[in-house]
């Protein structure tokens, strides 16, 4: 046999070799399966046209509300600053495509995987006046724990996926509020670096002033030979990124004990930010109010006591 037949023959061989794994991969049960099984619940194209999203339990509903492009939460006639980024990835769960097998299609196995619209959770993704964007129930979860059964509302087809939703479902409320005293740092768009002077007022004690030059910071009416820049910078990011527990709505915003002690930011972009606190009642626990709004915070004591240092603070070690 000459070379050149037996290079036509191996060639041949290694040809049929190649379609032979090409269709198996194509055709092979596993596969075609599980790009079946792919699915999005929601069109990403959408996520600019949600504004509003009602996620209803046994519990209770919760109602999320979108105006200028920020978040909040719905509750006896208010509306609360909610966790952007928290929202976000909710959103995500259901135009993200993921495996989601079709289970049934049966009505009568509604009951049987808690999909009965009486008994199950319900999920609906709205924008504007029209119809629902995405109206989902969210069923039971199946026998390893890992996947739970849903369907959208109107229609019989049951999917199991990964159980990504019961931590949004099952959450208090207070899980979706944004509960920082100055909501904007959850995403970075206020941060020590916009900060140019800081005000402690405390009762009976001189004012605390850290003031901002170039990138290192000078004091009055704080006492420190050897100051930690890195700890100042620390103390005013702990400020900005300091959280309530819960909104309050027993207190009235003009309430004066507001004015026991206060926290003035003034920022790079030439606003004033003023942050005031009532004096420690039961456990340290203080009310706190910010300029700008009429949020009341509920702040827990070691929270609160964060928020006031000494000079001692701030020395190098």
């Amino acid at each position: 046999m000459t070379y050149k037949k037996q290079l036509t023959i191996l060639l041949s061989i290694i040809g049929a070799l190649c379609l032979i794994y090409i269709l198996s991969m194509v055709f092979d049960p596993e596969r075609v399966g599980s790009r079946s099984a792919a699915y999005t619940w929601l069109d990403s194209k959408l996520i600019n046209q949600i504004d509003r999203i009602s996620i209803s339990s046994a519990r209770e509903t919760n109602l999320l509300v979108r105006k200028n492009n920020e978040w909040f939460v719905a509750h006896n006639g208010k509306e609360y600053p909610a966790r952007q980024l928290r929202v976000d990835d909710f959103i995500g769960i259901f135009t993200k495509r993921a495996p989601y097998p079709l289970r049934s299609s049966s009505p009568s196995s509604h009951e049987r995987l808690g999909l009965a619209e009486e008994t199950a959770a319900r999920i609906t993704i709205s924008g504007g006046a029209g119809l629902p964007l995405l109206d989902i129930l969210v069923g039971l979860t199946d026998t390893t724990g890992r996947d739970v059964y849903l369907r959208r509302q109107g229609q019989n087809e049951v999917r199991s996926g990964e159980n990504k939703f019961n931590a949004y479902i099952s959450g208090a409320r207070s899980s979706w509020y944004n509960l920082r005293l100055f909501p904007e740092s959850e995403d970075a768009k206020l941060d020590v670096d916009g900060v140019q002077r800081l005000t402690v007022h405390t009762a009976g004690a001189e004012p605390q002033v850290f003031t901002r030059w170039n990138r290192e910071w000078t004091f009055s009416g704080l006492s420190i030979t050897d100051p930690d820049m890195g700890k100042v910078d620390a103390y005013i990011r702990g400020i900005l990124n300091t959280e309530g527990d819960d909104f309050d709505e027993t207190v009235s915003p003009a309430d004066p004990m507001f004015d026991h002690s206060r926290l003035t930011l003034e920022l790079g972009n030439g606003s004033v930010r003023t942050l005031r606190l009532s004096a420690p009642g039961e456990d340290n626990r203080r009310y706190a109010l910010v300029s700008g709004s009429d949020y009341v915070y509920s702040l827990a004591g070691w929270a609160a006591e964060r928020l006031f240092k000494t000079a001692a603070d701030f020395e190098k070690q």
